[in-house]
């Protein structure tokens, strides 16, 4: 879909960067001929996928172990960059947490894990980013993946559905205010697109096949799709869409809004929600000590 190296010359910092939607996107981005920095909380990770990512294209990918939480080390990570290797000209904000709960159930802890990644922590990477464009007088581009619930809202997720529409304001706010600078902000929305930490948080113990039965395309999304739109956006050509939100989710969030993909959770049981709570602790709990190993 794209001619090769169309994004030779752009070296883009990749949040989250060690899995999922993260990693997919880094991949594209690296196999069109741009540097990458991946970033995430486990350095083991990361460095597996930047090993696994060049022998498959070749390129430049290094990483850097970071809790985005903290702005400091967010603000010393991004310093270390631009002085090994000049400014970026890129950011994915894709880092986030998220997982399902009865709102009643959240704890303030709970919340704030969620919070503090996903609002607090993408402010301060995509702050320590800009301002050093600003300083430096260079243009660049931040790509936020969002959800479609920015525009619904969403139960079931609420920590995540409110810091999600922070962000989302944030991109509108930002692309008026840094446009001067040529720093153009857009985020992603999209719908299901399997993956392992998104099933295990968000469907324990089920998958996606129902989401197709909702969604109007009676599918979910194929992983290309969404590199090919994290691509166009991040490539030179379209410097004047700046400031929005696309959705890629196969009209699905149209046909039947926020509650249509979280709906079947009425039915639960409290022993249901028990279940699924054990669940996500221990997939929470392997990834804490995957940190740390």
């Amino acid at each position: 879909m794209f001619k090769p190296g169309l994004l030779k010359g752009k070296r883009i910092l990749v949040t989250g960067g060690g899995t999922g939607l993260g990693k997919e996107i880094a991949a594209r981005y690296l196999e069109l001929g741009a540097e990458i920095w991946l970033a995430g909380r486990r350095g083991g990770v990361l460095d597996q996928t930047s090993k696994e990512l060049v022998a498959k294209y070749g390129g430049t990918v290094k990483t850097h172990s970071v809790d985005i939480r903290d702005a400091a080390a967010v603000d010393a990570m991004v310093q270390r960059i631009w002085d090994e290797a000049g400014p970026l000209t890129g950011l994915v904000n894709n880092a986030a947490g998220n997982f399902i709960s009865r709102t009643e159930d959240l704890s303030p802890r709970a919340f704030d894990a969620i919070a503090n990644i996903v609002f607090h922590g993408t402010f301060y990477v995509t702050h320590a980013v800009g301002k050093r464009w600003i300083e430096g007088g260079h243009p660049g581009t931040v790509l936020s993946i969002l959800v479609t619930w920015v525009h619904t809202g969403s139960p079931y997720v609420v920590p995540s559905a409110m810091s999600k529409a922070g962000l989302h304001v944030m991109t509108k706010s930002l692309a008026v205010e840094w446009g001067k600078y040529g720093i153009r902000l857009n985020g992603i929305a999209p719908g299901p697109f399997p993956t392992e930490g998104a099933q295990k948080r968000l469907r324990p113990g089920d998958g996606f096949e129902k989401s197709s039965d909702l969604n109007p395309m009676r599918r979910v999304g194929r992983m290309e799709e969404l590199q090919n739109l994290a691509t166009f956006l991040m490539a030179d050509g379209c410097e004047w869409l700046t400031g929005e939100t696309i959705a890629i989710d196969g009209a699905g969030y149209l046909a039947s809004g926020a509650a249509g993909y979280f709906v079947a959770l009425d039915k639960l049981t409290d022993a249901d929600w028990e279940r699924m709570r054990a669940m996500i602790k221990a997939t929470n709990d392997k990834d804490r000590a995957g940190r740390t190993a």
